[in-house]
């Protein structure tokens, strides 16, 4: 009689990170759970806070997803449960997203005795020093950081001063498919009857983003330019006093904050251009996204945009903190409108042949095979 086969035991894997609301480093994770090879891995995801958007998106996939409740995340009682958690899962591996995610797992994990620990550092953190700190003093915790970017790889190194045998480098990636072929919007439904050279942006409305460098470049663009729109697609902390300066500069016309979005592939499809004017970033998948949708993209010059963009070439980079020479350039672009179709289709090429998704999740499988010595065992990605 022929022998039957062991069945294999799919490995237990835990995703941790601060919350589960829209945002870049949310949607990675939930394009890499959701694309795992079920045969191969259990995946859990723990969000610390109270039930994100996203949630619904990980339980229709078929991932267990547990929310900790957690009004703030230095409360003790999060590291418990958390700990609890793991205990029942017993998971092999944990994998943590942004730092207060990558704090309480790294911590709760250990105490769970999880075997492998892994953070990922999303963005260059030049805020908060104690958050530097606090990374350095637990990173005993941690088997590898995974930088979402080079250019945080680099900010990790030195000013976060981790080691440097345990950082590597998995970039984001994006469905570029999506945002080339995703139909238009209607700009009318924005107010926006009329012959405009519209530009959008997409965030958190924050300091991170540099809101009031890019109102500033605006302000002084347009008297030169009077067709240029501005959309701002997010919110944010800064929402009240960012339409009070709209307002005492007159510009209710030209600048308009539109809130959150589910439709960006329509409004990226919809509009002339795209900008980001942040002070620090990991790297930006709004602007990845841009460029999938055949957008020119003006941006300073912040970490990971310039490992997608160059100069010139796929975009255009301007100084961070710098309205003048943000204008200036973005001035250059406006009344090129021919050089500006060239160099946008040039960066949709270079997204949709570099940036996948699928890329980014078997560069993940190769570092958890690795780290569990299931190199033989090729991890799927699920189409």
């Amino acid at each position: 009689m022929p022998i039957a086969s062991p069945e294999i035991v799919p490995i237990k894997i835990a995703f941790c990170i601060t919350d589960l609301n829209p945002g870049g480093a949310e949607r990675a994770l939930v394009q890499l759970v959701t694309r795992l090879d079920r045969l191969k891995w259990e995946p859990r995801v723990y969000c610390l806070a109270g039930p994100g958007q996203l949630v619904d998106v990980l339980e229709d996939a078929g991932i267990p997803t547990i929310c900790l409740g957690a009004r703030r995340w230095w409360h003790a009682g999060v590291v418990w449960k958390l700990f609890w958690e793991l205990r029942k899962f017993q998971p092999q591996l944990i994998q943590t997203f942004l730092f207060h995610a990558n704090l309480v797992g790294r911590i709760a994990a250990w105490m769970a005795s999880v075997p492998h620990r892994i953070s990922g550092i999303r963005v260059a953190e030049r805020r908060r020093k104690i958050y530097l700190w606090l990374d350095r003093w637990t990173e005993s915790l941690v088997e590898k950081h995974v930088c979402v970017s080079q250019s945080v790889a680099e900010f990790s190194r030195g000013s976060g001063r981790l080691s440097r045998q345990k950082i590597i480098v998995i970039p984001n990636g994006v469905d570029a498919e999506l945002f080339r072929a995703a139909t238009p919007l209607d700009l009318c439904s924005l107010g926006l009857a009329g012959d405009f050279d519209t530009w959008l942006t997409v965030g958190r409305l924050d300091p991170q983003k540099g809101p009031y460098d890019l109102f500033e470049s605006v302000r002084k663009l347009s008297p030169a330019h009077p067709r240029l729109r501005l959309l701002w697609a997010g919110e944010g902390p800064l929402r009240e006093s960012l339409q009070a300066w709209i307002d005492t500069h007159q510009l209710q016309d030209v600048i308009r904050l539109i809130g959150w979005r589910d439709d960006v592939p329509r409004l990226l499809r919809s509009v002339q251009g795209f900008v980001l004017a942040s002070r620090w970033e990991g790297m930006p998948n709004a602007v990845l996204e841009a460029l999938a949708a055949g957008l020119p993209v003006v941006s300073t010059r912040v970490e990971g945009v310039e490992e997608i963009v160059q100069h010139e070439t796929t975009g255009w980079l301007a100084p961070v903190c710098d309205s003048s020479e943000f204008a200036r350039i973005w001035g250059q672009v406006l009344d090129a409108p021919a050089l500006r179709g060239c160099v946008a289709a040039a960066g949709q090429r270079l997204v949709m042949q570099n940036f996948s998704w699928d890329e980014m999740v078997r560069r993940y499988v190769a570092l958890y095979e690795q780290l569990l010595g299931t190199a033989a065992m090729r991890g799927g990605i699920r189409s």
